[in-house]
């Protein structure tokens, strides 16, 4: 299935025409009263969700920083996330105080120099997925992750749904000149601290979502439809907490998908799942997908 610009202007009309805003706009359908878990390959309810994906034709993926972390990306908010050990980064990730601080600015380019020298890759999780879309099961692909991980691994672009951009561009504020962001990393090693816009000297960012800026209307509402139209909704390695991308588990419930939840701790929509499984994604992921394809 293709999304089209059709089913877009289907989905605005289903949400009275309005856009979405960073981490905003919460809504909720009916809920699912209680729901197994399994916490090990060995449960007999492993083999049921296995079962599921074997006979689903189109499975939508909703991903969170939980998928990363084995490829030594840190998660936001957990004991050792980027967040906790540093508050500083995540005001630096609300849009005015990066527009108004230039030390911010080069503390986020800085970031993505190391980022760039440290090379991250993908890992087992991101490549099970590959395997999912190889053997024509994947509809969509939904990522609250900014790293650009699934797309090097193998999915395909227009499967992916980066719900909050991407590190592998840059943009500007001013003009929205959008470019590979490796040209603009190459100007800061180079010693351009704060690498300002090419073409109107607008202030550069990395192509991610801050805090208090639009998400983008047509990739939410791709992920939208693609979670209405599966049959297995999987959301791996999210809290659930930070909409709309934690709607696509309640939408995709709504209309009568399968949902499954895997993860390492309980998230915050764990009543809207027909089954969870708790635990380490690296294992758990890959051998889900083995068994069933």
């Amino acid at each position: 299935m293709v999304v089209r610009t059709r089913d877009l202007r289907l989905f605005r009309a289903s949400r009275g025409g309005r856009g979405w805003r960073a981490h905003g706009d919460r809504w909720e359908t009916e809920r699912v009263t209680s729901h197994p878990t399994a916490t090990s390959i060995d449960d007999p309810l492993f083999d049921e969700i296995v079962g599921w994906v074997a006979e689903a034709e189109r499975i939508t993926v909703l991903t969170g920083a939980g998928i990363s972390t084995g490829s030594g990306v840190p998660d936001f908010r957990g004991p050792n996330g980027l967040w906790t050990l540093n508050p500083g980064a995540e005001r630096a990730s609300h849009v005015r105080h990066y527009l108004e601080d230039e030390e911010a600015r080069r503390a986020g380019w800085r970031a993505a120099l190391d980022r760039r020298m440290g090379r991250i890759t993908p890992n087992v999780g991101h490549l099970a997925l590959v395997e999912l879309e190889r053997r024509g099961k994947l509809l969509g692909l939904a990522t609250q992750n900014v790293d650009g991980l699934h797309i090097a691994a193998g999915n395909s672009p227009e499967l992916v749904h980066e719900l909050h951009g991407t590190w592998r561009f840059s943009r500007c504020f001013g003009c929205g000149d959008r470019r590979p962001v490796e040209e603009t990393v190459d100007r800061v090693a180079a010693g351009d601290h704060d690498p300002r816009c090419l073409l109107c000297g607008g202030v550069m960012k990395r192509d991610v979502v801050l805090f208090g800026e639009p998400l983008d209307e047509g990739t939410i509402g791709a992920a939208m439809v693609a979670s209405e139209a599966c049959d297995v909704f999987l959301a791996i390695g999210t809290s659930l907490g930070v909409t709309p991308a934690a709607n696509t588990i309640t939408r995709a419930r709504a209309a009568g998908a399968r949902t499954v939840i895997i993860n390492g701790q309980p998230t915050e929509r764990d009543q809207y799942a027909s089954a969870s499984l708790r635990g380490d994604i690296s294992e758990l992921l890959p051998e889900l997908v083995f068994r069933a394809t």
